[in-house]
């Protein structure tokens, strides 16, 4: 068994203003499959594909108050396209965000409600990923983070240091995932999750015992009401197991 990173779920407090948003940011269509939720994907798209790593927004009336662990790097093919990519962001709604980088290549944006992203200098590596390059998570220790995800999922390890992880589906297309050592420590839930998936015809609950198994633990809510899991990684960082499909 094993499972792969389908989406990405974002929660907002206006759930449809932020899709058109992301949509209108990535050239993506807008679906949604009930009241306070927003679904992006490719246009064309048949989900779920390794492709692309889609977006779930998820109405909540929290506002964000701390920065994301969980951030969406996107891509440039060059220089002056990095320059257009972040001029059409900030006619959208983006502004320039501040997060503690000095002189960096990449430019530092949020959305408009204030989630934090990058809109990268055009790099060789990820001139095939699509409009998301990668899909970034802090922590404290990449090491531990590639061994739990590289086991939890089927995505190949590309490289690991102390200071990052690199990870991408088996496939070789769509985005990276990438964990990055940061000094900050988690605090309260997290706005942007990932959500992953299991294989059809894989079990559900023998997957969540083997990610179980690997370190993921429980969140301590109630989940009698929901068809998934929501589970911790070994770093805190809350994420859902899906049904398989």
């Amino acid at each position: 068994m094993a499972t792969r990173l389908v989406q990405i779920n974002m929660k907002a407090l206006d759930d449809a203003a932020l899709g058109r948003f992301w949509a209108d940011a990535l050239g993506w269509t807008i679906d949604s499959e009930g009241p306070g939720v927003t679904n992006l994907e490719p246009p064309g798209f048949a989900y779920p594909d390794p492709a692309a790593v889609c977006i779930d927004i998820i109405a909540r009336p929290e506002p964000k108050t701390v920065k994301n662990r969980v951030h969406i790097d996107l891509a440039s093919t060059s220089t002056a396209h990095q320059e257009q990519l972040v001029a059409r962001l900030k006619a959208l709604g983006a502004t320039l965000a501040d997060v503690g980088q000095v002189d960096v290549p990449w430019t530092v944006m949020a959305d408009p409600e204030g989630n934090e992203f990058c809109v990268l200098e055009p790099r060789p590596v990820y001139q095939d990923t699509g409009p998301i390059a990668a899909v970034v998570v802090d922590c404290a220790d990449p090491h531990e983070m590639a061994r739990f995800w590289g086991q939890a999922m089927d995505w190949t390890l590309h490289e690991v240091t102390d200071d990052h992880a690199v990870m991408r589906s088996a496939q070789g297309v769509g985005p990276y995932l990438e964990f990055l050592r940061t000094p900050d420590t988690k605090s309260g839930w997290n706005r942007i999750h990932l959500d992953v998936s299991p294989y059809p015809g894989d079990d559900l609950a023998g997957e969540e015992a083997r990610l179980r198994a690997l370190g993921a633990t429980d969140p301590g809510i109630d989940q009698s009401s929901i068809h998934w899991r929501i589970l911790t990684d070994p770093e805190g960082n809350e994420f859902c197991l899906l049904t398989p499909r």
